[in-house]
Formats: structure tokens, sequence, C-alpha cells
């Protein structure tokens, strides 16, 4: 259809009105409060504020215009001892928290009250013990959560690596066309959207229309366990019998074509359970947070992810630190043994910057 309009993400402080000598100095700030810790090697921040102008037109008649604001932030303490690097991040790793907002996220994020804290942890991880092998109930903390939903949910449901015609780079996908509505992806109180829409919140897959001029919206991509939705583009949207696109097409500039590409895949969150709850509720199992590596095949289907700090959980209490934590398993096997989510009240839109596609690579 022909659209025209104009929009512009909403933002309380433009990020780009921020004078550099106020971003350095509290950048400057971080890192003395990181170093000030004893063992503490290395400190890196950043902060990041960007504003992106687009223009759509099409032959169609539609006349696009969007305005967006990003900011991010975040920084990292890494402690060397002996042979070991342990790192602590905040508030995520590889570059902290990213979203549709302007400066006012950096305020919201305290990143100077957390980063005692954050130093001593790294420091202290050479210390703890290293991780058990096992089976275990494992928790993950909310960043993790957000990087496990984005490689094994996100990558596979995106319909041109279905359809094969984007393979060489990052692979294919296990959800071909006969699992619609037909498989399990996870137990009954796994419900997943992708959404564009502002309403969803302001993430950084958040806008008004894609780059095909579609207006954003809400798919059902796992609705009670089962697999009920792919993200499509105006060309493949007919391959799984559907009138119309869901819009998801997205380049990273003037100069590429379009792909599927994430808008806000969200794990939806269930009843009023706190994390510490949750901890209460397990006998034997591990906390982990924060992403250190990852690794997953070409297919979506295997997985393994290391976490930069864990917990052992004893009858339902944390009891001490694990360092060099990992874990892997199977998509499916994965998310249908998930048996419990917790509350809205400790739901992140997480926002990551550079998530690679294509060649030549385009960066989203």
């Amino acid at each position: 259809g022909k659209h025209e309009a104009e929009w512009t993400s909403p933002f309380q402080i433009d990020p780009l009105s921020v004078p550099v000598d106020r971003i350095l100095g509290l950048l400057l700030q971080i890192d003395a409060e990181l170093r000030r810790v004893k063992g503490v090697t290395l400190a890196e921040a950043a902060i990041q504020c960007r504003r992106l102008r687009q223009f759509f037109a099409s032959s169609e008649g539609s006349r696009i215009e969007q305005t967006r604001r990003y900011t991010g932030a975040g920084y990292v303490a890494y402690s060397y001892s002996g042979n070991e690097i342990q790192k602590r991040s905040y508030p995520n790793s590889f570059g902290g928290q990213h979203m549709l907002k302007g400066y006012e996220l950096v305020e919201e994020l305290r990143l100077l009250e957390n980063a005692p804290r954050v130093a001593e942890e790294a420091v202290a991880l050479h210390s703890a013990g290293q991780c058990p092998e096992g089976v275990y109930d494992l928790i993950l903390g909310s960043s993790q959560l957000g990087l496990q939903i984005h490689e094994s949910i996100g990558h596979p449901i995106e319909l041109d690596r279905v359809l094969g015609t984007e393979a060489n780079f990052a692979g294919m996908s296990f959800l071909t066309l006969d699992k619609l509505r037909a498989l399990r992806y996870g137990s009954e109180i796994v419900n997943v959207v992708c959404d564009a829409r502002p309403e969803h919140g302001p993430g950084l897959g958040s806008f008004a229309f894609d780059d095909e001029g579609v207006p954003a919206q809400s798919t059902d991509i796992v609705t009670d366990g089962l697999f009920t939705g792919y993200m499509s583009s105006r060309e493949t949207a007919g391959a799984i019998g559907e009138t119309r696109s869901n819009g998801t097409m997205r380049a990273d500039g003037w100069n590429h074509i379009p792909l599927i590409r994430m808008t806000n895949v969200s794990l939806k969150p269930r009843g009023a359970m706190t994390p510490e709850e949750l901890i209460a509720s397990t006998d034997r199992g591990v906390y982990l947070e924060t992403n250190r590596s990852w690794s997953i095949d070409d297919k979506r289907y295997n997985f393994q992810f290391g976490c930069e700090l864990g917990w052992l959980i004893e009858n339902g209490k944390k009891t001490r630190m694990l360092k060099n934590p990992s874990y892997s398993g199977i998509t499916t096997e994965f998310w249908n043994s998930c048996d419990a989510i917790c509350g809205p009240a400790h739901w992140t839109l997480w926002g990551t910057p550079n998530c690679g596609k294509e060649q030549p690579q385009q960066v989203m």
C-alpha cells in the first residue's frame, strides 16, 4: 500500500545536544572508579549517541521520513592474574545497553553507582571455584537470556535463511516450512513475539515503517510453546501462505539492499515471580549472568554459551561464586525444558548494536 508519514522516535534529552566534555567527564569518572579497585588491570568505558534520518520513497507513491535517536552505554573491568583474564561488564557485555532513547538512558543506567561492585566482582572471580560439570537447573540473568533468544529464536525465524537466500555467511535454519504450526518449540509457558511497534518499547528493533515501506507490527512467533510465525518480507510472505509482509526488512544504509532483520524478539514475562523467588524455588542449580562467548551452528540448533560469572544454588540459596561457567544445549530441548519465567517487573528490552548478516556484511 501507499503510505505518507513522518515519524520521530521519542526522547527526553537529544543525545547530540549533550556536550562532548560532559560525556568524557562521566567516562573518566567511571574509569577512575573501576581502576580504584586493587587487582583491576584494565578498564574500558564507552557511550554512543546516534541520530539516523531516513527518507523512503517507492514507485507505489509512498513517502516516509523517519528520524531515530539511539543511545548506548557500558563499561568493562578486566583483571589479569597468573595466566587468566577475568572480566565483568555492566550493564551488558559487548558495548553495554543500547536503546531507541535519548541521553536519559545514560542517567537511568546508574553507571557510576555500579562501578565499584563490577570492579570487585572481576577481581573476586580469580579466587572463585570453577563451575562444576553436569546437568543442573539453569537460571539465566536477563541480558544472557536476551542473547539466548537472539541466537536460538531470532535468527532461525528469519525467512530468508529458511528459504536459502541467506546461507553462506551465517547459515540457514532448522525451522523448515513444514515446522510452522507443527513444531513444539518450547514448553507451554514459552510465548515469543517479534514486535517493531514503538509501544512495545524503545528497542533497537522499533520503528514506524520497515525499509520496504511496510508498517511496523507484532507477530506471534511461539504461542504457548507452539511455533507459529516467521519474520517475513514482501517477497517471502507468499511462501508461508501470507498475503502480506509482517514488516521486518531493514538495510544498514542507503547503499545496501534491505534484509529480513530482527525487530524486538521478546519472550513474554509471566506471572509475578521475582528472580529471588526463582532462586529460592531451585534445589540444585546454577545462576549465570552476562555473556562472555557464544557459539551456535549454522542451522541455529546446537549452541554453547560462556558467561562472565556464575553462582552455585543449593537448597534455594546462592552459595558460592563460580568462574568460567558455560552451558550447552539443543534449541528445542532447551526451550521445552523451560519451567519458570519471571514477571513483567523484571523484564528488560535489551539492545545489541552489532549483529552481522549477509555478504557484503551489514551490521544491525
